[in-house]
């Protein structure tokens, strides 16, 4: 049985290449699956000729729509973009690099109807990266646990397919950083996996360096999470704690032995350790009052610059 229309949101940066490819089987997959369906391109302040390639895309197919953006903003950013331009029931998202197979749409597909979830992901069977990204992404997924608050985040890929209705939830949202698998918790509960192939890049090389993940995933941490507050919270527990036995145990030798602890190196190492900890705790509060700053003035989370086959108002979160 066929779906009644599928959309497909791809970020684009740096793939002028691939596009064509990309496009080409989508559309050899897509008719099978589905009535209706239809391409969304978001270009991502690409410095090449992406925008030419999607805008040349769009005029030789009617199911093929494009976005662009202002500058460069970041994946999840271009992708909430993409998904408020969505216009059918469901939702598939990928890379623009062909490691995604378009091949392997109806796995996806397939898993979500079996399984009655809102969003499932597709697992590759083996990573395709080095031992540094791969360092970075245990790091990035174990942020997205803290954030989601579920196993599935050690499951999380940027191929998934999901049910329009999850998007309600995170329509009207405006920040400057954005995590789509966090937002999409606070629509459902109901995520899945399953296995599929991930193919080696083609093209180029990742955008995502070590730095990247570990920054994008600071971002998730302080940006969806209290999780860091938290260890502050339990540090200073932990060296108050630390603290009041030290200060028993120099009390007891004086009372015992008659004089206190000698040396002013046991004195600057004790004010040395609670130095630390005050600042370290004061670090992540300042990462937090920092967020607050950006989102009071109001920064978006994306700006468009021009679009094909997409009304402005279609991807305004004021309008929805």
């Amino acid at each position: 049985m066929q779906e009644p229309g599928i959309s497909v949101v791809i970020p684009v940066y740096k793939s002028e290449q691939t596009l064509p490819e990309l496009c080409a089987r989508l559309l050899d997959v897509l008719p099978t699956l589905a009535p209706e369906f239809e391409i969304v391109f978001v270009n991502d302040g690409s410095p090449d000729k992406s925008w030419e390639t999607i805008k040349l895309l769009a005029e030789r197919h009617r199911t093929v729509r494009g976005i662009c953006l202002m500058r460069n903003y970041g994946q999840h950013n271009a992708l909430l973009c993409g998904l408020r331009a969505a216009r059918y029931p469901l939702i598939v998202t990928l890379d623009d690099d062909l490691q995604h197979p378009p091949e392997e749409i109806p796995i996806l597909l397939g898993e979500l109807q079996s399984s009655g979830k809102d969003v499932v992901y597709g697992v590759p069977r083996q990573e395709q990266h080095g031992l540094w990204r791969d360092l970075a992404s245990q790091i990035t997924k174990f942020a997205l646990q803290a954030a989601m608050g579920a196993q599935i985040a050690r499951k999380v890929s940027a191929f998934r397919i999901l049910r329009t209705e999850v998007c309600q939830a995170f329509l009207n949202y405006q920040g400057p950083y954005v995590s789509i698998d966090v937002l999409m918790t606070w629509g459902t509960n109901r995520f899945g996996g399953v296995l599929v192939n991930h193919e080696p890049r083609k093209v180029g090389k990742t955008n995502y360096t070590f730095r990247k993940l570990f920054v994008h995933a600071l971002n998730m941490l302080t940006g969806f999470s209290t999780f860091p507050l938290r260890i502050a919270s339990l540090i200073g527990f932990f060296f108050t704690f630390f603290g009041i036995v030290v200060f028993g145990y120099v009390i007891g030798r004086y009372l015992v032995l008659g004089y206190s602890v000698p040396g002013f190196p046991f004195l600057a190492s004790i004010i040395a350790i609670f130095a630390g900890a005050q600042l370290f705790a004061l670090g992540i509060i300042g990462e937090y009052l920092a967020r607050m700053y950006f989102r009071s003035m109001e920064r978006p989370s994306y700006a468009v610059r021009e679009s094909v086959g997409v009304r402005l108002e279609e991807i305004s979160p004021l309008n929805h």
